[in-house]
């Protein structure tokens, strides 16, 4: 559970919370409720999941009033950098569990709840707020209640989620106005869709805009940071009555069913729901699958990530398979299987459009291994197996014949990639025509993926074995460094035979851990797992750089071309601490002594992160350099996932 007790002090006053729907769209803010990213919402839909995302209703002014008092319960910041109203001194306590929950103090006398949860389902989000009596009054809770009025103003843009709003002639304000269902309902601009809110209060047309809001953390990325938001009129609660409910939907009209009604059934059934989740990791995990056409598939990251093919495959090994969720794995690889082309599976999907992007070599290979996961653990049907192995077989041989970007099988069996100015591996930066880790040739993990792939396919059609012998031959010969014993990054780099790349990377994790099958034992798998330990290893994963390294970045911050030549060159990348515990523990004794000493080294510092930035989350990226500073999306998908596959590995017994 995260509960956060005051003091309160503004670092943990940003700290995010993330509310996701099923089909793409989600709300999000942060614990102090002033928004401090373009992304943060309560009512954020994706037009085509799950994609074209928009932002209809950014956020809400709301305060109480008392005896000719005001009581502010959210908080704005704006240009250049001031708080007003500041509700941080009356904020008592926050709290995810079940879903966003924030405590106010009000005069010693009362103490306001105010929650919202998005219906994962339907894509309603739900807001309610609620008083409870205080110890310090003399006065009835009813008495107390009936002194308090509500005010809340939502703040409305209409945009793409990447823009910003600016003040504007074509806003329009108009508002239909439907008192005998409760329901108010705006179209900012005609080709979005329409805005409804759903309330027991009263709604009093006030058109307004609110200017100069501040974006603190789009001004740490070194991008466009001010707002302005337009605000269509005011909604009156009376919480002497009883509890102020309001219900936000974008898209067709809703039914007739009352507030106080509808806000109880999608209580109901998100609360039991949400406890039908072993744990709260499990509960996390679930925001990341959403629909796909008739199909599924797991967003890479919120707030700014739709579906990415090698993020979809890494992840579902701990979000979907490692928690049991067979079917939902069966229906995300049947739907990427349809993607296939020339042996490749896409790198990306676009916000905007259907074409997918052909530019990873190893988005395909991870699919070989999520298959081999999923059909070890469930017994897939006939068909299912079929399809899938098929999708393999198409993988296999449009690799081993060649493919885009220079992606074939070499004489010696290992798998050669690249041409320049296309960014094929994982580490994929690249500004304009820069390219910030090439790595052309043949990539350590790349080779570790590649035989892994042959193997799992061997077990099936054995005209496989030969190339997966030959190819492992060819790495042990060729990747083992003389001078440190553990692996070269790439070699044969820009397809130039004999050419190495030393760089201390985490890379060759994987010819140890992290995939089905080990490629290294002995001696050379405990040099690449010391070496990898000794330079890379951090409180929140693995550095992508050795810090001695001239290229090495310590710090992911600043402009998008500072951030960008970090991305890769020494930022911590919390995902690679799965392949890094498997590693270790196959090359120590791999009994409850070593477990026991895993799990407080490796694993109590990724559980501690879950309580801090993106809760109940694990970041993207962490800075190299201590204090390890977490950056890039604050709710990643694969960084979730492998802690989740950390902790099964970790179990007792």
């Amino acid at each position: 559970m995260t509960r956060i007790e005051q003091p309160f002090d503004s670092f943990r006053l940003g700290d995010e919370w993330l509310e996701a729907d099923g089909f793409g769209g989600f709300a999000s803010g942060t614990l102090g409720t002033a928004r401090t990213r373009r992304y943060h919402a309560l009512l954020l839909a994706a037009t085509h999941a799950p994609g074209g995302r928009v932002v209809l209703v950014n956020g809400i002014e709301a305060w109480l009033e008392a005896d000719g008092k005001r009581y502010p319960i959210t908080m704005q910041r704006y240009v250049p950098d001031v708080v007003y109203p500041d509700a941080s001194a009356s904020l008592l306590s926050f709290d995810t569990q079940p879903w966003p929950t924030w405590r106010f103090q009000l005069d010693g006398e009362a103490v306001l709840i105010a929650e919202v949860f998005v219906a994962k389902a339907s894509c309603e989000t739900a807001l309610r707020w609620r008083l409870e009596h205080g110890a310090a009054s003399d006065e009835s809770s009813d008495a107390v209640a009936h002194r308090y009025t509500l005010k809340v103003r939502p703040l409305l843009s209409g945009r793409d989620y990447h823009a910003l709003h600016h003040e504007n002639a074509a806003f329009n304000f108009y508002a239909d106005v439907d008192d005998a269902h409760g329901r108010v309902s705006w179209q900012p601009y005609g080709d979005l869709p329409v805005i409804h809110a759903s309330s027991n209060g009263t709604y009093a047309h006030a058109p307004d805009w609110y200017r100069n809001f501040c974006y603190v953390r789009e001004r740490e990325r070194g991008l466009d940071f001010s707002e302005d938001l337009a605000t269509p009129g005011v909604f009156t609660f009376s919480l002497g009555d009883n509890e102020a409910l309001m219900i936000l939907q974008a898209g067709p009209q809703p039914g007739v069913t009352s507030a106080v009604e509808r806000f109880k059934t999608l209580a109901d059934t998100e609360y039991a729901r949400r406890s039908g989740f072993p744990s709260r990791l499990h509960r996390s995990a679930d925001a990341y699958l959403v629909a796909r056409d008739e199909g599924r598939t797991v967003v890479a990251g919120f707030p700014w990530f739709t579906d990415w093919g090698r993020d979809t495959f890494i992840a579902m090994r701990g979000l979907l398979l490692a928690s049991g969720r067979h079917e939902a794995a069966e229906s995300i690889l049947l739907e990427w299987a349809n993607t296939l082309s020339e042996g490749m599976l896409p790198n990306r999907f676009p916000d905007y459009g259907s074409a997918p992007e052909y530019n990873a070599v190893d988005a395909s290979l991870w699919f070989v291994v999520a298959v081999h996961d999923y059909l070890s653990a469930e017994q897939a049907g006939d068909a299912t197996r079929k399809r899938l192995q098929q999708a393999v077989e198409a993988i296999l041989t449009g690799y081993s014949r060649g493919t885009r970007f220079g992606i074939r099988a070499a004489d010696d069996g290992l798998l050669s990639a690249g041409v320049p100015g296309v960014q094929l591996t994982w580490m994929d930066a690249k500004v304009g025509d820069w390219v910030v880790t090439p790595r052309i040739g043949k990539p350590v993990e790349v080779q570790a993926l590649w035989i892994n792939a042959l193997r799992i396919a061997s077990a099936w059609n054995p005209q496989w074995q030969d190339l997966a012998a030959r190819a492992s031959q060819a790495f042990a010969q060729r990747f083992t460094d003389p001078a440190s014993g553990a692996l070269f990054d790439n070699v044969d780099v820009d397809h130039v035979p004999g050419a190495v790349d030393r760089s201390i990377r985490p890379n060759q994790i994987f010819a140890v851990g992290g995939l089905p099958f080990t490629l290294l034992e002995g001696a050379v798998a405990r040099a690449v797992v010391e070496q990898v330990e000794t330079h890379l290893l951090t409180p929140l994963g693995l550095r992508t750089l050795a810090p001695s390294d001239p290229a090495y970045r310590g710090r992911y911050a600043g402009s998008p071309v500072e951030r960008d030549g970090a991305y890769h060159q020494g930022t911590v990348w919390p995902w690679l601490i799965g392949p890094f515990v498997e590693a270790w523990l196959r090359v120590h004794q791999p009994d409850e002594g070593a477990r026991a000493q895993a799990r407080t080294r490796f694993l109590a510092p990724l559980l501690a992160h879950l309580d801090h930035d993106g809760l109940d989350h694990v970041c993207e990226v962490a800075d190299g350099d201590a204090p390890h500073q977490p950056g890039g999306t604050p709710f990643q998908a694969w960084s979730l996932g492998e802690l989740l596959r950390v902790k099964r590995m970790l179990a007792n017994g």
